[in-house]
């Protein structure tokens, strides 16, 4: 069965696209949010109908990390996305809230404000607050559960003094009905727009004029990482690591879609039917197996790693890439990714001895950012 949008869901989508409006466009006078950023990073775009306040970020913080917003009151978003393993959950594919697995990987949502496109392999999902109906509202799978719920997820809210009086600081503009799915998704969006990191030992050295923050032997790792011979940066390039980026003032780069040789089921390029890639969206023939390359940013915190949580190391990344492609030798993925015709032709396969794989592994564990594991403006506020 290929992955795709629930019905309801798809009516969600146009209800909220009614009440909230799109992506919008960047308008800094319109925010009264002081961004703290990270040396070298510029802000990100906000969109004209949902501008920054402390109070609506605050209100969104809280919102993230409620279980309320599971129908049964197991899950948060921050269930998927744990802030100490840099907001991914550590497991091979995320677990919904009534125990049904997902097809895919939990990504990282750190400096996804930055992002064309916020999901493994749906071009289309360029907005948080409409990426929020996702996880709320879809069936296929079930991660938060509230699919035909809404009216009792607002009750829920609603009723509870404290939570009301959140909403009506955070949207003194929607008197009448403050509680919303409209208020809830723009107080998500406002939160996770505020998830960035960019304090890493890679940044200090680049940004922070601290060069000794690079070991050498990450020194080495980063003049292969963007040398010729390896030519990682093409799909893990930008401030993010993962791809063109939008900024403030800046946001016509498409988001790249590329087949990596992960998966060759019969010779002509097939994935596994629950996961085939931007196929699902686009229908042509040519996106099978094309997934939206991750930031590498905190890469060494958020294994397992690929779009379905199928390689646990870095070290089996390295040789995926080295090779070509990964080769399945037995099994019903049995077959050889390098040899697939679909594959990117950026995936071709390198010469690497094993002190450059540890330098090149260095590199990639010093993209790690210690203070956004730690960092009480994106903590669970409930602990």
């Amino acid at each position: 069965m290929i992955y795709r949008r629930s019905r309801p869901l798809a009516a969600a989508l146009v209800m909220l696209a009614v009440g909230c409006g799109g992506t919008g466009s960047s308008n800094p006078s319109s925010s009264t949010y002081a961004w703290e950023l990270p040396p070298g990073f510029p802000p990100p775009v906000v969109p004209d109908d949902n501008p920054m306040t402390d109070a609506k970020v605050e209100l969104g913080r809280r919102l993230f990390f409620d279980p309320r917003l599971s129908r049964n009151g197991t899950q948060s978003c921050g269930s998927c996305h744990k802030q100490e393993l840099a907001f991914t959950d550590g497991l091979t594919v995320s677990v919904g809230s009534t125990g049904e697995s997902h097809p895919r990987n939990s990504p990282s949502i750190a400096n996804s404000a930055y992002r064309p496109a916020l999901t493994w392999a749906n071009p289309l999902m360029t907005s948080f607050e409409h990426q929020a109906l996702v996880p709320m509202f879809g069936e296929r799978p079930v991660e938060l559960g509230f699919v035909g719920g809404e009216d009792e997820l607002i009750a829920r809210l609603a009723n509870d003094a404290d939570t009301l009086a959140r909403f009506e600081a955070a949207f003194p503009d929607q008197a009448d009905e403050p509680v919303s799915i409209a208020t809830i998704t723009r107080a998500l969006g406002s939160f996770e727009r505020t998830v960035i990191t960019g304090r890493s030992a890679y940044d200090r050295a680049v940004y922070g004029g601290e060069p000794a923050a690079l070991s050498d032997s990450a020194r080495r790792g980063m003049d292969l990482f963007f040398g010729g011979r390896l030519e990682c940066d093409h799909c893990h390039g930008s401030l993010d690591f993962s791809g063109p980026i939008h900024r403030e003032g800046k946001t016509d780069d498409p988001a790249k879609f590329e087949n990596n040789g992960l998966y060759d089921l019969d010779g002509h390029g097939a994935y596994p039917p629950d996961n085939p890639g931007i196929l699902a969206v686009t229908t042509n023939p040519e996106d099978m197996g094309r997934f939206r390359p991750p930031s590498l940013r905190n890469v060494a915190l958020t294994a397992p790693y690929m779009h379905d949580g199928s390689m646990a190391t870095l070290g089996e990344v390295v040789d995926h890439y080295k090779r070509g492609g990964r080769r399945i030798e037995s099994g019903p993925y049995a077959g050889d990714g390098a040899r697939s015709p679909l594959k990117s032709p950026l995936v071709s396969g390198f010469s690497m001895a094993p002190s450059e794989k540890a330098d090149l592994i260095a590199f990639l564990e010093a993209l790690s950012d210690p203070e956004l594991l730690t960092d009480p403006r994106l903590a669970d506020p409930f602990r």
